[in-house]
């Protein structure tokens, strides 16, 4: 470590960051979670300029006018749009450094497992115009695992699947490395995307992304629910352009489901059966840990267990699980610096 990156370390304090496709969540350390927001910007077309950036733009989508765009930077758990997230990134930390010494700070970023060099460096590269002095990466199941207080560092496996709003990715982790990874960027969005499609079809009816979200969160499952339930859907007549509402019920929304459903239940399937025979003896006893987003569909660990005949379990705070094992890599540094990756 050069003398000036001691000196900045003396006046800064390092952060963590879940740059995901949803939302972005940011760690610091000692302190915890600091900001939650959703990974939008609204930005005006005719000056480049930002207007809103996390809730504020997320009010916006959909509602702004012709010179005014509302942006999702990231797509499928990597940057889509690399000017417009590296304008996100520096709202974000200059918003949470209002009120503290956060000078050129060092940050872990997690990333997806399956990214490829390219998406991984266009990470880097925008955290570092964002103004900070090192840039660090770790895994999305390794954090989520770490956050969730699973024993990485030990010779017995664990398994994580983290599905999230972009990508649903299964990990194997032992010795506190991936003995074996898979993922596939069906997740939250392809949910989302899958409601609005079946709407459209069924009831004639153009919803928007953030209704079918609301939609899933209401009503959505993975499996028959004891009690049925029903939401109004607000948006507009495929035909007539009309404002229309339709009332659509929990078995048309599984219906609607089941094909990034099932698509999840195969990655961990195929997570299972490409696992070493002592790396599997050791997930039979210790069963698999499911978290992100994705996670809290009714009924999804109900059938995920049906299907590996495993103990399936949720993590804790499966929202922040990520952001909050990267945290705790940073509070521990010389102890858990071996989970990140080049």
């Amino acid at each position: 470590m050069s003398v000036s990156d001691r000196l900045l370390g003396l006046f800064s304090k390092d952060l963590a960051m879940d740059l995901g496709t949803a939302n972005t969540l940011i760690y610091v350390k000692k302190e915890g979670v600091v900001l939650d927001e959703p990974s939008i910007v609204a930005i005006d077309k005719r000056t480049d300029q930002v207007i809103a950036v996390g809730a504020e733009a997320k009010r916006m989508y959909g509602r702004t006018p012709e010179n005014i765009t509302a942006i999702r930077p990231m797509k499928d758990g990597v940057i889509a749009d690399f000017d417009v997230a590296k304008k996100m990134i520096t709202y974000f930390l200059g918003k949470i450094c209002k009120h503290r010494r956060l000078i050129h700070p060092r940050i872990i970023v997690c990333i997806p497992s399956g990214i490829t060099q390219v998406e991984k460096r266009a990470v880097i590269d925008s955290a570092r115009q964002s103004g900070t002095r090192k840039v660090l990466l770790i895994e999305e199941p390794m954090a989520a695992a770490v956050g969730s207080d699973l024993p990485v560092e030990k010779a017995s496996a664990c398994m994580v699947v983290d599905i999230g709003g972009g990508t649903t990715e299964a990990a194997v982790i032992s010795l506190s490395s991936t003995a074996y990874r898979e993922s596939i960027r069906i997740a939250g969005d392809e949910m989302d995307e899958a409601i609005m499609e079946f709407i459209k079809h069924e009831h004639k009816l153009v919803i928007g992304p953030f209704e079918a979200e609301n939609i899933k969160i209401r009503i959505g499952s993975a499996a028959p629910l004891k009690e049925k339930m029903t939401f109004t859907a607000r948006g507009k007549d495929l035909v007539t352009g009309a404002p229309k509402a339709v009332v659509v019920n929990d078995d048309e929304i599984r219906e609607a489901l089941e094909e990034p459903v099932r698509a999840i239940v195969d990655v961990v399937d195929r997570a299972l059966s490409r696992t070493s025979a002592e790396l599997a003896a050791d997930i039979y006893e210790s069963g698999v840990m499911i978290t992100g987003g994705g996670s809290l569909l009714r009924g999804l660990d109900r059938l995920i267990a049906e299907e590996t005949k495993l103990k399936i379990y949720r993590a804790t705070d499966p929202l922040k699980s990520v952001v909050l094992g990267s945290g705790k890599v940073l509070d521990q540094f010389k102890l858990l610096k071996k989970v990140c990756v080049n």
